[in-house]
């Protein structure tokens, strides 16, 4: 896999400012300086959760591209943080995957939280010295918030987490998680049961079991939270109480459907670069394996996968940069960014034949990964779901622009170089 700059796709234009391309190229640069060495060492030791990566992301105020300039952030938008997840995951999906989850909890942080909040947690994410994950998908229920089990009961000034959540990306490297626990009785409807907390790593009472690899996505963190009776202080809630369902949805509508989006186009690059690299080298008959209609012809509908979700992913993030109201766009990157990439790595995988089979062979990699961007922040059966309701022009509550308003201070200038 190529791992020199390229300049951004004329297709992309309309998106990108002169800021964009420096960001480009800073991502390229980064990826082919830092994660192009380690990715060989994170696939080949599958149970250690790589940390220098994201030290190095931090360093470079990443975790906070979209926080505004007051809180030390950069101020950059969904855009600029599309790009620094696509440009990573082309090279490793697992260093994307790091930089992707931490930005979602950030989102929630952004619309929620107080200005106070705002100041004690988000500059040092800016710096660096923080890192944050999201904690609302638990054993019993999966990814149905409805159905989460764990609980925060009011005791006097403080609060009481009790339960377990599991595939929570950074677990091992966060130094907070964003908790959504139940504070009312089971009946009560979902949207006034839930409410969402800042749960420090070191409050005794959470643990952390060792790290468990998965399908793919090796050197990445996605594992499982134990409270045991976790006390955190009021001024640790995030929200109002009751309003955990909205900082869920919205954090997983404006930041995670995006996000992942971004890093199946990465992986999608990935696997189309590899597949007609082997194919021109590959030699048969009187010329090589590129040569071959009924191999072109695959290779082709590769390709229109990943021109399509090029577009789709670039597109979402531009119009929620602008304010405009976008939920169905965001949900249908993330849905056919995945699929169309999926399809392009199962073709990848048979037009290499045996070779693909092969443990070290980067494309072997490449499938794996890309079936971790399908659960996350809803599976294909929700993202379907929720676009049948803008079908039927039903999709009357936009995330995209409730909180335009409230977060039309942190927008990017669009004019910036």
């Amino acid at each position: 896999m190529p791992v020199t700059p390229t300049t951004p796709p004329p297709a992309l234009r309309p998106y990108l400012t002169a800021r964009h391309d420096l960001l480009w190229n800073e991502a390229d640069a980064f990826a082919a300086e830092h994660v192009a060495p380690r990715a060989a060492r994170m696939e080949a030791a599958p149970g250690r959760v790589e940390r220098k990566v994201a030290d190095l992301m931090a360093a470079r105020g990443w975790f906070a591209v979209t926080v505004p300039a007051v809180f030390g952030g950069l101020n950059a938008g969904h855009v600029a943080k599309t790009i620094l997840i696509h440009r990573i995951a082309r090279i490793s999906a697992a260093a994307a995957a790091i930089l992707q989850a931490t930005l979602i909890p950030v989102g929630a942080l952004l619309h929620f939280a107080t200005y106070e909040q705002r100041c004690r947690w988000l500059p040092r994410v800016a710096d660096g010295s923080l890192l944050l994950s999201i904690a609302v998908t638990e054993p019993r229920a999966g990814g149905h918030i409805g159905g989460i089990e764990t609980t925060a009961e009011r005791a006097g000034s403080q609060w009481v987490l009790t339960g377990s959540k599991i595939h929570i990306g950074n677990s091992h490297l966060a130094g907070a998680h964003l908790v959504v626990a139940r504070t009312a009785e089971t009946g009560v409807s979902t949207s006034q049961a839930l409410t969402a907390f800042m749960v420090e790593s070191d409050r005794p009472g959470l643990s952390v079991p060792d790290h468990r690899p998965g399908l793919g996505l090796h050197g990445f963190s996605a594992g499982r939270l134990d409270l045991d009776h976790v006390r955190v202080p009021e001024d640790n809630m995030v929200g109002e109480v009751g309003q955990g369902l909205s900082v869920a949805q919205s954090s997983s509508i404006l930041y995670g459907r995006p996000n992942l989006a971004a890093v199946s186009l990465g992986i999608h690059e990935a696997v189309v670069a590899t597949t007609t690299a082997r194919l021109k080298t590959r030699s048969r008959y009187q010329g090589t394996l590129s040569d071959l209609p009924v191999l072109r012809d695959r290779v082709g509908g590769m390709e229109a996968r990943l021109r399509a979700g090029r577009i789709l992913a670039y597109q979402a993030v531009h119009l929620l940069d602008q304010g405009l109201p976008c939920d169905a766009d965001l949900i249908n990157a993330k849905y056919l960014g995945h699929q169309w990439a999926a399809q392009s790595a199962q073709d990848a995988m048979e037009l290499h034949g045996a070779h693909a089979l092969d443990g070290d062979y980067l494309l072997q990699r490449l499938w794996r990964d890309i079936q971790h961007t399908y659960p996350p922040a809803g599976t294909g059966e929700v993202q379907r779901i929720r676009l049948a309701d803008a079908a039927f022009d039903e999709d009357h509550f936009q995330w995209s622009e409730r909180l335009a308003a409230e977060a039309a201070w942190t927008r990017p200038d669009p004019t910036a170089a």
